[in-house]
C-alpha cells in the first residue's frame, strides 16, 4: 500500500478533535500505512496535554507551535511528514470510514493529482442558518462536479478534505503564512501553474461540524473579495477577469443591491440588517421560508464579497469602472 500522511491543524477544538482522531482510527485503509500529524497552533484548551499523552492505535505525532495561523500549521505538518502523499483534514471535519481509501484510490490511478472530497452536513448536527446556507452552496458545487457539469479547479481547493503529492507542496513552496484566510486557494493557484490536475470524488466524504458566529461569517466573503484582487496581483492569475465576469452574470437584483450599497456603510448596514431579519423570520417557516432565508443570506454574502473587492481595488469608482454591466437596470425580460 502507498503511505499517506494525514495533517490535522488544530486550535482550541479538543472535543471535536477527539472525534476526528477516533474516526481516523476506523478507516478502512490499512492503519500501518497511515501517519497522522496533529499540529496544535497554540491551543490553550487542554489540546496539548491530551495529544502528549494520547493512547491510540494510530502512528500519531504531535507537533506543537506558537499560534501562527492555519497556513503555518499546515506547513509545519507537511514538512514533518514522511509519506509520498499528504491528506489535509480540518479539526472540525470528521472523516467517513472510506475517506482515506478513496483519496488514495485516485492517487494510485493518477499519481500527480490533487484530490478533493466533499464536506457534507453531519446527520447528528444542526448548523446555524448562515452556515447551513454556506453548506448548501458547497452542495451545489459538489453536485455540479459529480454530474460532470464542470471540472474541479483551484477554486475548490478547500483543505478541510484534500490530498496531493508531498512533492507538489514542496515545489510550490507551501502555504503563504501571511494569509489567515483563503490561504488554501492562494496555494492552489500556484499549484495550478505547475500543471497539476485537480479532481473531485464524492466518495471521500467528510462531515463538517462547522461552528461560527454570524459576525465571523460576515468576515468570510469580505476577506475573500479582497484576497481575490491581492492574489490576482501577486500570483498573476486572471482573477480580476473572473470577478468581473461573475458580477456581470449576477441577477439584476444582486447587481442593484451592490450598486446602491457599495462604499455606503450606513445604507449597506441597514440593508444587511433587514436581510438578516428576513432570514431569521423566514428560516423558521418551513421549506419555502428556508428558500427565502437562503436568498437573504446570498444577498448579504454577495454584498460583503463585492465590498471587499471594491476596497482592494480602491473604491466603487474603480469597481464599476472595471465591469461592463449597468448595475442598476432591471432587464426587460425579467
Amino acid at each position: 500500500m502507498t503511505r499517506v500522511s494525514i495533517v490535522i491543524p488544530t486550535y482550541n477544538r479538543l472535543t471535536r478533535l477527539k472525534q476526528v482522531i477516533a474516526a481516523v482510527e476506523r478507516q478502512t485503509y490499512p492503519l500501518e500505512d497511515i501517519e497522522v500529524i496533529v499540529v496544535s497552533d497554540g491551543s490553550t484548551d487542554g489540546t496539548n496535554e491530551y495529544l502528549a499523552t494520547i493512547q491510540t492505535s494510530l502512528n500519531l505525532r504531535f507537533v506543537p507551535q506558537e499560534n501562527a495561523g492555519p497556513a503555518a500549521a499546515r506547513n509545519n505538518g507537511f514538512r514533518n511528514a514522511g509519506s509520498e502523499y499528504v491528506l489535509f483534514i480540518d479539526d472540525d471535519v470528521v472523516p467517513s470510514p472510506q475517506l482515506v481509501a478513496e483519496h488514495m484510490r485516485q492517487h494510485v490511478a493518477r499519481p500527480n493529482l490533487v484530490v478533493l472530497g466533499p464536506m457534507l452536513n453531519p446527520p447528528d448536527f444542526t448548523h446555524e442558518p448562515w452556515v447551513a446556507w454556506e453548506q448548501a452552496m458547497l452542495g451545489k458545487q459538489y453536485t455540479a462536479m459529480s454530474h460532470g457539469n464542470w471540472t474541479a479547479t483551484a477554486r475548490q481547493f478547500y483543505t478541510g478534505n484534500t490530498s496531493l503529492p508531498r512533492q507538489v507542496l514542496i515545489s510550490s513552496g507551501g502555504f503563504d503564512e501571511r494569509f489567515r484566510r483563503a490561504e488554501d486557494i492562494e496555494l492552489a493557484y500556484r499549484i495550478e501553474k505547475l500543471g497539476v490536475e485537480f479532481c473531485f470524488t464524492m466518495d471521500a466524504v467528510g462531515y463538517h461540524y462547522a461552528e461560527r458566529s454570524f459576525v465571523s461569517w460576515l468576515q468570510i466573503p469580505y476577506t475573500y473579495g479582497r484576497y481575490e484582487i491581492v492574489f490576482s496581483r501577486e500570483v498573476q492569475h486572471q482573477l480580476l477577469d473572473f470577478v468581473q465576469e461573475q458580477f456581470e452574470t449576477r441577477n439584476w437584483l444582486t447587481r442593484m443591491v451592490v450598486g446602491v450599497c457599495l462604499d455606503r456603510p450606513k445604507i449597506s448596514g441597514a440593508v444587511q440588517a433587514i436581510a438578516k431579519r428576513i432570514a431569521d423570520i423566514s428560516y423558521r417557516g418551513g421549506a419555502r421560508g428556508r428558500q427565502i432565508a437562503q436568498a437573504a443570506y446570498s444577498a448579504i454574502f454577495n454584498l460583503r464579497y463585492y465590498q471587499g473587492v471594491s476596497d482592494e481595488l480602491g473604491g466603487r469608482k474603480a469597481f464599476f469602472g472595471s465591469t461592463k454591466v449597468r448595475t442598476l437596470s432591471k432587464p426587460a425580460s425579467s
